[in-house]
């Protein structure tokens, strides 16, 4: 199509303004290609404003274009925007750096190892076209559903969850960052603290921010968040929010162990705050896991854990369902933030999600990427230790779809890494964006759920040996 395009535009001036273009016939003629081809060129050129198409009648050279506008002088912006910055303000910056790095796709030719999502071989993308299609079928398919969301999708979640929980308990939202970005703006006024574990997500954390959140970082272990740390930064910081994902931590891939999860709910309603939890992977559990924990809203009834889950992460970035369940006097609040925000989750999406989740497909689609998680991790670990023994991997995860490196020496070899590496032909996340506070140590998260397979594996930790060769001083030859 692209070749037809260019044989157009270069025969554009022999038309005057107004002029009448060949017939689609005609041009299928001429060029010897399909009527679908021609269609979509056309098409092409009027979207760029070089032609215009009238139904019945053909297409048109466009009128000359009209002078771009003077650009006007928004610099004022800079001091209204910095407004909110006084002493006793804290200021709502909005850093979504750290988010963009897993969102955006990287250049032709480059390995994605920073991608937050499963590739499209993962994806269940002809169940997802089925589930749509029968979703448009649904007798009142179009119309406006129910603020909270259909009652069917909100009782399935309830399910999921577990314990006590029902479908009045849970409210549809228009995936997991949405739903964190609500229960953040309802838990915790501007300028309050709010507790996170450190590392953690950085969509969290610019969401907390740009709520004017100030994020406090509590440490973790190879079990999860200290309990005695947390205990101990609720007492000096007065906070009423604690944020955390109990169940394959991002980035570290760790799990709350059984003896922590009480403590921290307990911590959490000593201290008269909410808890959080992110159960964001739940479904992306490896084939080799075992038995898994339940959430803990499951065993919460007095309220203080607010639940957040998607269907995002296991299915496709654009089928962006999720739900905050939640118990008591905050759910209210939590809808009323909803309503006010975007009012529903359009009800075509909610139907196909629950088209999806009712059929044979789904539980195919679970296995299937379980078992394909478990055994790209496990190529992945292996070609990091063989090829890059100088960066630790202080946990291999049974969930999840990433892996967590510690760099050697401090975190100023970090950005280096990551530049070094995109010219080496490779995209990872850098650690520093998980990160509320100092570092303690350089880090680098690579993802094994975005990439085709194990042999895009292999090439892109060959790739990262050759950016950590080229970084290291001459005359070295330590092991990288």
């Amino acid at each position: 199509m692209s070749d037809l395009v260019v044989s157009l535009k270069g025969e554009l001036n022999r038309y005057s303004p107004g002029g009448k273009l060949p017939s689609s016939r005609a041009l299928v003629e001429r060029f010897k290609v399909s009527p679908v081809t021609v269609s979509r060129a056309v098409a092409q050129l009027a979207a760029e404003g070089l032609v215009v198409t009238r139904p019945g009648s053909g297409s048109f050279r466009a009128g000359p274009r009209a002078a771009a506008p003077v650009p006007g002088d928004t610099s004022w912006q800079e001091v209204t925007l910095s407004g909110d910055s006084g002493p006793e303000v804290v200021p709502r910056t909005v850093d979504a750096s750290g988010v963009l790095v897993t969102l955006a796709a990287p250049p032709p030719g480059v390995i994605e190892f920073n991608g937050g999502y499963l590739h499209p071989g993962l994806q269940p993308e002809r169940a997802l076209a089925g589930a749509l299609a029968r979703a448009g079928r649904r007798p009142g398919a179009w119309g406006r559903p129910p603020t909270d969301g259909l009652a069917e999708l909100r009782a399935w979640f309830a399910r999921e969850i577990g314990g006590t929980l029902t479908g009045s308990d849970v409210l549809i939202t228009a995936g997991g960052q949405s739903a964190l970005a609500t229960a953040l703006r309802a838990l915790a006024p501007p300028g309050a603290p709010v507790l996170v574990e450190s590392p953690t997500y950085p969509g969290m954390l610019a969401a907390a921010r740009a709520t004017g959140l100030r994020p406090v970082p509590v440490p973790m272990d190879a079990d999860g968040v200290r309990p005695d740390l947390l205990e101990a930064a609720f007492r000096a910081t007065g906070a009423r929010v604690f944020v955390c994902q109990p169940l394959f931590q991002n980035p570290t891939g760790v799990i709350l162990a059984p003896e922590r999860r009480e403590r921290i709910v307990r911590a959490a309603r000593e201290a008269g705050a909410f808890l959080v939890e992110d159960d964001f992977a739940r479904h992306l559990v490896h084939a080799d896991a075992g038995p898994l924990p339940e959430p803990l809203a499951a065993h919460d009834p007095d309220g203080v854990v607010v639940h957040v889950r998607s269907l995002t992460k296991i299915t496709s970035p654009s089928l962006r369902v999720g739900v905050l369940a939640a118990r008591g006097s905050v759910l209210e609040r939590l809808r009323a933030i909803q309503v006010v925000d975007s009012f529903f989750v359009p009800r075509p999406v909610q139907e196909a999600a629950l088209e999806l989740v009712g059929s044979p497909a789904w539980e195919r689609h679970l296995r299937t990427v379980a078992a394909e998680l478990g055994s790209r991790r496990t190529v992945m670990t292996a070609a990091v230790r063989d090829r890059l023994p100088g960066l630790a991997l202080p946990h291999v995860p049974s969930g999840g779809g990433s892996i967590w490196l510690r760099l050697p020496g401090p975190g100023a070899g970090e950005s280096a890494l990551v530049s070094a590496a995109l010219r080496a032909g490779v995209a990872v996340a850098p650690g520093r964006p998980y990160h509320c506070a100092e570092p303690p140590a350089g880090h680098i998260r690579l993802s094994f759920a975005a990439v085709s397979g194990p042999a895009e594996i292999a090439e892109g930790v060959r790739r990262l040996r050759a950016a950590v060769d080229e970084l290291r001083p001459p005359g070295d030859n330590l092991p990288a």
